[in-house]
């Protein structure tokens, strides 16, 4: 009985530690998290604008991988933004390539700086950064606050995995895991490398096995193989996250191609390197950082010379996909710009200026139709509608995705006027598919012709019309306040213009022509969804000059107004 106590003990202590580890190894994770989406927020832009810069040889785009990184905190972070200008073909695959190599560089300097006892800042920095999240009124100051909380975490989650460290040494449960791993470097490698996955944090991993080496929990072979799993997982982790695009995943398999040559490598000369960490340094923790950053070291230094060829493997075993027809795929919704919400809000616009561009083929189209009668041409108006429809429901999700992350209020506002002007123009593709086609086709069924002076009228209206459509878009774009003021005076010009030939088109049927008989209901109902299509357009302009105060509450007269009136009728 009382051995069965002993164990069940033992069970519970193993079980306990395991938990705290865990436990510890979480918060790790959850300070990465706000350092990386508070520096994002804050400042993904500018990041994103300095890689984009890094376009003159591949040493700069290595530097700027690493210096990227070194903001961030995670090289994953960094890859990926790399790989979503690698698929909109901004930047090469080469460049790609010295990127990630930097980015992998950055990494291991960032776990170069928490290898030293930094705990005592743990506090500090977590009281500034809440005071300064809780008296921020700027949001880019509650953005850093969360990052200096994130390091804070960070630092606390460290001492707590030292102190875990020395539980795990007295658990024998614990330790008869940890020696049959020490026994199999390829298993704990990976052992490590699913580690990196599930967290999505190969950083994350190397500092959990710097801690645990520090106490003496882990042997420096086994800690070492932790750290080749580490890396390796680390690098696989935004190959599948990249997506599907085969530019985009190019770079991020060339760096899980380097890492794991290296990491084989290392594994089987793993006497070798301890017996020369140990000379450079005896304290287990320095050990583990110090491979670290010489592992990186060395898979840069080799294939940075090779990485033309590299990129013309990698071009053969992830072709590029054959340009398709699919006009309703959108081009410019960038999933990894999603953390950083201006950038994401300025995608959205920029497909939402795509959109237009739709729109505009589909209203030149259309009065082609009525004036030819190409059954053709009414078919491929009917078909765009469809890209019409794809793209607002693309972009519609995508914002719904950005609306998840903290907006400050000038964001917020820019994220509802491109889901209004979206919506707005995912109606006029309506009226346009569902209504002006299905006039269209009923005139080309029955024979019917419109008169001369009819379908110039018509003509006029819809040239307006496409003007007002490039005018639509400028102050969509721009948010000038002087062209919105334009835009929306346009809404009475056209007013005018279809009381006019609504007007014209009356005198005729007095006049008893015979064309303007047979296509009364036909002209009037195109002039009328031509007018409908104007006041979605025009629609734009409202945010605008609202925010910019050049609109009155209403247009109903006020009671001191009617007053007045009375008052001088009596």
């Amino acid at each position: 009985m009382a051995g069965g106590r002993l164990a069940r003990e033992a069970s519970i202590s193993g079980t306990l530690v395991l938990i705290n580890l865990l436990g510890a190894a979480a918060l790790l994770l959850w300070g990465l998290r706000m350092v990386r989406t508070g520096v994002t927020r804050a400042y993904g832009a500018a990041l994103r604008r300095r890689l984009g810069a890094a376009l003159g040889n591949r040493l700069t785009a290595t530097a700027a991988g690493l210096g990227v990184t070194l903001t961030l905190q995670s090289s994953t972070a960094t890859t990926l933004m790399a790989s979503s200008m690698a698929s909109r073909k901004l930047i090469t695959d080469v460049t790609v390539l010295a990127i990630i190599l930097g980015a992998d560089i950055g990494s291991t300097l960032v776990a170069q700086v928490l290898s030293f006892d930094l705990s005592w800042l743990s506090p500090v920095l977590i009281l500034l950064g809440v005071v300064g999240f809780m008296s921020g009124q700027a949001t880019r100051l509650q953005d850093i606050s969360r990052a200096v909380v994130g390091v804070g975490l960070m630092l606390l989650a460290l001492k707590l995995i030292g102190t875990v460290a020395g539980a795990i040494r007295a658990s024998d449960t614990m330790n008869t895991v940890l020696l049959s791993l020490g026994d199999e470097p390829f298993l704990a490698a990976l052992v490590a490398g699913g580690l990196a996955l599930l967290s999505s944090s190969s950083l994350a991993v190397v500092l959990l096995t710097m801690s645990l080496a520090a106490q003496g929990a882990l042997s420096p072979g086994l800690a070492l193989a932790l750290v080749v799993g580490a890396n390796i997982g680390g690098a696989l982790l935004p190959f599948f996250a990249a997506g599907v695009d085969p530019a985009a995943r190019r770079g991020p398999l060339g760096n899980v191609l380097f890492r794991g040559v290296v990491g084989v490598a290392a594994l089987l000369a793993l006497p070798e390197i301890m017996k020369l960490l140990a000379m450079l340094e005896p304290e287990p923790a320095r050990q583990v950082v110090n491979f670290h950053t010489g592992f990186n070291l060395v898979v840069a230094l080799i294939f940075l010379p090779l990485l033309a060829p590299a990129a013309a493997l990698l071009r053969r075993l992830l072709p590029d996909k054959p340009e398709t027809a699919d006009e309703g795929k959108p081009r410019y919704l960038d999933p990894n710009a999603l953390d950083t919400p201006s950038v994401a809000i300025a995608s959205a616009a920029r497909e939402t200026l795509r959109q237009g561009d739709v729109i505009g083929s589909m209203l030149r189209k259309t009065l082609e139709v009525f004036r030819i009668d190409d059954r053709k041409m009414l078919k491929d108006v009917e078909r765009m509608d469809d890209t019409i429809d794809s793209l607002h429901e693309s972009i519609k999700l995508y914002l719904t995705k950005v609306s998840r992350e903290q907006l400050d209020d000038r964001d917020s506002r820019r994220a509802v006027d491109v889901l209004t002007f979206t919506t707005n123009l995912e109606h006029i593709g309506d009226i346009i598919d569902k209504n002006l086609m299905e006039l269209a086709a009923k005139k080309i069924k029955h024979g019917l012709r419109f008169s001369d002076e009819g379908f110039a009228e018509i003509a006029r209206m819809h040239e307006r019309l496409s003007d007002n459509l490039a005018l639509a878009l400028n102050v969509f774009m721009s948010g000038d306040v002087r062209m919105a003021r334009q835009l929306l005076a346009e809404k009475i010009r056209f007013r005018e213009l279809e009381r006019n030939a609504s007007e014209s088109h009356i005198d005729r049927l007095a006049s008893g022509r015979p064309e303007t008989l047979a296509t009364s209901s036909l002209h009037l109902d195109v002039i009328r969804d031509l007018k409908r299509i104007n006041s979605h357009l025009t629609s734009v302009a409202y945010p605008i000059l609202d925010a910019a105060g050049e609109l009155s509450q209403t247009r109903l007269k006020t009671a001191e107004e009617r007053n007045g009136e009375d008052s001088a009728l009596g």
